[in-house]
Order: structure tokens, then sequence, then C-alpha cells
């Protein structure tokens, strides 16, 4: 009988920090826990007492990666509590926000945190040495859904122009126009990215998972909907919290999202959404989803970088689509009159759904507020996955266990930056 440990001190190519500990007992996993155990960053408490108008800014600042779902949330909440309409070219350009979103989020995740794992480097850098044009094409749509960002958010990091109600400004139709010839090639790019990433060796590895994603009568979905499941089931995003329920658990700061009623772990993200809602997709992207040789929906982890690079395509067609009939919206912003209320909304962000909800007093002052972000959701089937994973890939080389199991860990794409830093994967064999 014997002990070992595996230590990875730093698990690059994921935002956030963490630890993985794994018990063997010869080649019996007896206890795996993903452990995050960075401080709470009590921003629902930090929303307490603020007025409502604040509360975009705010959410904002929980994701660097993805603050216009954070954002959009926190508004579609806020405006369901209102009982506000919204105009439908406000509506269109929230769509562009969120293309640009997924747009500088995937491509980042496909070319410099995925890839390597499948072509065998440490790192994006260290890939680009032999693959150049890849990674230059990665990094050049990730630029520019940056400046899709910018354009209507006012800036790419924390965007400050979207407002309960609409948008503080509507950019001029000619600051948008600029961005069409680029993001024309960008559609390209995207199409080209798809069919690279499809010939990649994906282990064989898949499981009757729990898929669920928002779902939408005539539209991908983005910012609106209900939830749908693999199960065959439509939730109203009303009944979240009745079908939905987060849990502590001792090894982690983090909280755990599991089934309400049967306390099943459940998969969220492009493959969930992807397999939930193809014939969504734009007609470029659904054409390329019947090409690349994937039955959608399709239960293996490793193959959600071909769903993510479909999304890219969509994003893309979407926004050129959105553009190309772009008129600034009169008015930019709903107005609104302040009362008390309470109301949710579910969005999709990159990783998948992110669910707030929100109660404010007379005086707009927020009462209570409530975010479920899609990592948190995700963990207990991380967990899960890599428990049936060790079994598949246990070698007497800890540091290629350890790396085996990095590459599923980052096939979700786990946005842990809110919750944690990096992952340190500790292995006691007994």
């Amino acid at each position: 009988m014997t002990q070992r440990t595996i230590k990875v001190n730093a698990m690059t190519r994921v935002e956030g920090e963490g630890g993985l500990y794994l018990k063997l007992r010869g080649n019996v996993v007896e206890e795996i826990r993903l452990e995050i155990y960075e401080p709470p960053r009590f921003f629902e408490a930090f929303l307490r007492g603020r007025p409502l108008e604040e509360v975009p800014d705010i959410t904002a600042r929980i994701c660097g990666i993805c603050p216009v779902a954070y954002q959009m949330s926190s508004i579609h909440a806020l405006e369901s509590a209102l009982g506000m309409t919204i105009s439908p070219e406000i509506r269109k350009l929230r769509r562009l926000l969120y293309c640009g979103e997924w747009i500088e989020s995937h491509a980042l995740h496909v070319y410099l945190l995925n890839a390597p794992d499948f072509l065998g480097y440490d790192s994006g850098l260290d890939m680009a040495a032999e693959y150049p044009d890849e990674v230059n094409r990665g990094l050049r749509m990730k630029k520019h859904g940056n400046q899709i960002l910018e354009a209507l958010g006012g800036r790419a990091i924390h965007p400050i122009n979207v407002a309960v109600g609409g948008f503080y400004r509507c950019p001029r139709r000619d600051e948008l126009q600029r961005l069409i010839p680029d993001l024309q090639w960008c559609l390209d790019a995207a199409i080209e990215t798809t069919r690279w990433v499809a010939t990649f060796d994906f282990p064989n590895f898949q499981s009757d998972y729990q898929l669920v994603s928002l779902s939408h009568d005539d539209e991908y979905p983005m910012n609106e909907g209900r939830i749908a499941t693999s199960l065959g089931e439509s939730i109203a995003v009303s009944d979240f919290e009745n079908e939905f329920e987060e849990r502590q658990v001792a090894h982690s700061t983090a909280l755990h999202s599991l089934r309400k009623k049967t306390g099943a772990a459940y998969f969220l993200g492009p493959l969930a959404r992807v397999g939930l809602n193809t014939d969504r997709l734009s007609p470029t992207a659904k054409r390329l989803a019947d090409e690349v040789g994937i039955t959608w929906p399709c239960y293996n982890p490793f193959q959600s970088i071909v769903a993510r690079s479909l999304e890219l395509v969509h994003a893309f067609e979407e926004a050129l689509a959105i553009l190309r009939e772009y008129q600034p919206a009169r008015p930019a912003k709903i107005n609104y009159e302040i009362q008390s209320g309470e109301g949710c909304a579910a969005t999709e962000a990159p990783r998948g759904l992110l669910y707030h909800r929100y109660h404010f007093d007379d005086d707009g002052k927020i009462a209570e507020a409530k975010i479920v972000p899609p990592t948190s959701q995700n963990q207990p089937q991380i967990e899960s996955d890599l428990r049936r994973w060790v079994t598949q890939i246990l070698t007497d080389d800890d540091a290629a266990t350890a790396r085996k199991c990095e590459n599923l860990v980052r096939c979700y794409d786990p946005c842990i930056s809110c919750s944690t830093h990096f992952l340190k994967l500790k292995v006691d064999r007994v």
C-alpha cells in the first residue's frame, strides 16, 4: 500500500483559484473534492441599500470576462419588477452587446485556454510558436468582439453605457457600420475555427448529462426565454428557485447548485445550449453543426470546444445582421417610475445560465439580491466528471494524471475568478 501526493500549484488557463483533492485506494477513487477556498466577495450584500440604477454598474464588476451577462441579468430582473417593456430597437442592441461578449470570451477560450490541451502544449504562447496563424486568428476575433463592447458599452471591460430601460446613449449609425468589414472577416475565421477544432482527437468520455439552458421559440437563447432541460422540461424562469437549489459544502466557499427535487447535478454552457437549441442557430452555424459529424445533443464534455466555436459563428452572423439594419433607438432609454417590487431574470453568460433576483422598496433601494452564477452551478457536475475521468486516466505518473484532470476542468471554461484563482491538485494514494 502506497501513499502519494500530487500538487499543481497553479492551474494555468483557468480564471480563479481552487484545489482538487483525490483520495485513492489502489485505483479506486474514495473521495474527490473540487475545493474553492477564496473568501466570499459579498456582492449580494454590497447591493443592499443601493439605488436600483446602480445595480448594473455594480454587478458588472463581478466578472471582467462576462460583465454583460451580469449587467443584463440584473437589468432584466429589475425591469420585470418595474413592469417595463423595452422597444424592439433596444432589445436588438442588447443582443448585439451579448454577441460581443460571447465572441471575446469564446475566442479567448478556444485558442488560448482549451486548444493547447488538445495539441499538447502547456500554454497558448507555446502553441503560438508552431500555430502562429491560428493563434493570431483567435486574437483578432477576440479584438473585434471587444470592439463591439466598446462601441455599445463605452469600454470593453465593465461597460458603463447600459442602464435600466436601455442605454444612456445609442451609437451613431456610422460608429457601428465601420465594424462590418472586420466582422465579415471574423465570420469566415469562425467557420474555419469550427472545422479546425472538429478535427481534434476527443477522448471517448461521455455521460447521460442533464443539460440545462434557456430556450426561446424564435431565436438562439441569450437574454431571455424559458429554462429547457434534456429531460424535456420547460421551466419558467420565475420557478428557478423551486427547481434548482444552492447548497453549502464543507470543502468550498462557493455554493453548489443541484436539482432541488432530485439532488442531481446538471450541465450548463455551450454544449448544453447547442444541444437544446440546434434548430435556433444561425443558418451558417446550423449547417456547420450538421457538417462536423457530431450528434446533437452531444454528451462528451471534451467536444464543448466545437459547440463554443459554433456559437462564435452564430454570434458573428447575428451581429452582422443587426449591424446591417441598425438605426439608433429613439428614445435610447425608456423612462420608469420608482415603486417597490420584486423580479427575476435569467440570461446566458458564455459559460451558461445566470440567474438574478431582486427585491427593492418604495424608494427603489435594494432590499434583497440573489445571484446564481453558471460556474457554481456546474461545479457538482465537474466533480462528478472528475470522479469518473480519473478512473480512465490514472497512471503512475502523477503529473500526467493531474494534467488530464486539468484538461477536463478547462473544457467547462470555469470562470472561477469570482471565487478562486488557480487549482491545486492533491492526490493521496492509500
